[in-house]
């Protein structure tokens, strides 16, 4: 995996400080006039469209859904001013999550392997927002005020390095000689990280969940990384201790008993990730058929299973499973979803149409059966129909990558040519690809040489792009 430069982390940073560090004011607390929250904002945007270019992702719609339904869950009962979040689940099996300036939340695959529980990983990711809410980022910034360009681009360079899986190494490679202003850095992180703590477990409490999973997560991974060599990149950024575990512990306990542990729709998508990182279907079948011998309630195994076998095309064995499941909740979500995928692979398009009617009826709004919904229609050959069907979910998710790269693929089934390059247009511009967003626009304008009105809007949007780029390469000076 490719390293984002250095000069893109200082280019990121110039977004957010003035260009000569020696001019910056005395402060005291006041970090906003030194970074504000709208340059955070700025600053997180542009990062995560290099991001996006530089890491595998998880693209499945429910994953998805859940961890933005759930982190803004925590946000609303958060300290969190700024809630304009956007999110970035990365295709990575090593436990991690972090937090970026201007609302970037990125979550690792391998944070619902290592959290065994909901309340678990609402714990990380409540310590995570609190990282926002508090504004690390800029308080760094002030408390190193007088550091040159360089040291202020490490202090974003250890989060694209864990994000890419480079580790100390990759963070060693890019500060180079900033030793000492990466250390004095990590001084100041520990204690962000006692605040981040303490913020967090308050906020696990008002949003509903048992403010005690934060030090069950911790003693739990202490126990089970104690002797690794190279422990998760999450630990390496956050050490966890015996006397925080005994802080979180001691705070957790002063709330009141009760709050949610887990839950059975966290199950179901720890089973979903568990399936993207086994090695084969049948690999998966087998771990969650053992999982169903052991206890033959567990009803995530069961989907699990379901899904593993759809996989590996055991069709009627996975319809037999999933007729288990929606017997006991035939209106849940996710267990028609499985049934819908098991329709779409059997060629069954009646059935999975007659049950994509119904669940639409239920929960006309909900992303997964939306994005699912057009998958049934491309597979009916009513390419305009999807198109259609895909606008309405760019009003929800217009800074989606992936809706985007269906949105293109399917302008081009229902013959939108210059559509087309539009929407792939948008999608290079939001994986930091100006170049050819330019060009697939350049395509689009020649299409449309004979539609001005048009030729005009899309020219309007090239020349947006365009600034973008220029000040892209200005601060990579």
């Amino acid at each position: 995996m490719t390293l984002l430069r250095p000069t893109l982390l200082t280019l990121a940073c110039l977004l957010a400080v003035p260009s000569h560090a020696d001019d910056l004011p005395s402060l005291g607390d006041a970090s906003s006039a030194i970074v504000s929250p709208q340059q955070e904002h700025q600053l997180g945007r542009a990062w995560l469209s290099l991001l996006r270019g530089q890491v595998a992702q998880l693209s499945d719609p429910q994953l998805k859904d859940f961890v933005e339904t759930s982190v803004y869950k925590l946000a609303e009962t958060s300290q969190l001013q700024d809630r304009r979040l956007e999110f970035i689940l990365i295709k990575s099996p090593e436990l991690n999550a972090f937090a970026a300036p201007g609302g970037i939340v990125g979550v690792n695959g391998g944070l619902f392997l290592n959290a065994e529980t909901e309340g678990e990983y609402a714990s990380v990711l409540a310590h995570e927002l609190a990282h926002l809410s508090q504004r690390h980022f800029a308080r760094g910034v002030e408390a190193q005020q007088r550091m040159q360009l360089p040291m202020m681009a490490a202090l974003l360079a250890g989060i694209v390095a864990a994000a890419a899986g480079a580790g100390d190494a990759g963070i060693a490679a890019i500060a180079g000689s900033q030793a000492a202003a990466i250390q004095a850095q990590r001084t100041f992180s520990r204690q962000n990280e006692q605040e981040a703590d303490r913020i967090g477990i308050q906020n696990l409490e008002k949003a509903g969940y048992d403010p005690r999973k934060m030090p069950t997560m911790f003693e739990r991974l202490m126990r089970q990384y104690r002797f690794d060599a190279k422990p998760p990149e999450f630990l390496l950024t956050h050490p966890v201790t015996e006397s925080r575990i005994a802080d979180t512990r001691n705070r957790a306990e002063q709330a009141p008993k009760g709050g949610t542990e887990d839950s059975l729709r966290y199950q179901l998508m720890r089973a979903r990730v568990q399936l993207a990182f086994e090695d084969t279907p049948g690999l998966a079948a087998k771990r969650f058929r053992a999982l169903l011998d052991e206890n033959p309630k567990l009803e995530a195994a069961r989907y699990g299973l379901a899904l593993a076998q759809i996989k590996s095309g055991q069709l009627n064995e996975a319809r037999e499973g999933l007729g288990q499941l929606l017997a006991k909740a035939p209106n849940d979500v996710t267990y028609n979803l499985a049934q819908i995928d098991l329709d779409l692979t059997n060629n069954r398009l009646a059935d999975a149409q007659q049950r994509m009617d119904r669940m639409l009826t239920l929960y006309p709004n909900n992303y997964p059966l939306n994005q699912t919904r057009v998958d049934l229609l491309l597979k009916q050959n009513k390419a305009a129909e999807a198109e259609k069907s895909l606008d309405k979910l760019l009003k929800n998710r217009p800074d989606d990558p992936d809706i985007w790269y269906m949105v293109a693929e399917t302008r081009g089934l229902s013959g939108n040519i210059i559509g087309l390059h539009q929407a792939r247009a948008e999608y290079f511009a939001l994986v930091g690809d100006f170049d050819q967003a330019v060009q697939q626009l350049d395509l689009a304008k020649r299409k449309a040489d004979k539609n001005f009105p048009l030729q005009s809007r899309i020219d309007a949007r090239q020349r947006e792009m365009l600034e973008q780029q220029r000040m892209v390469k200005e601060m990579m000076r």
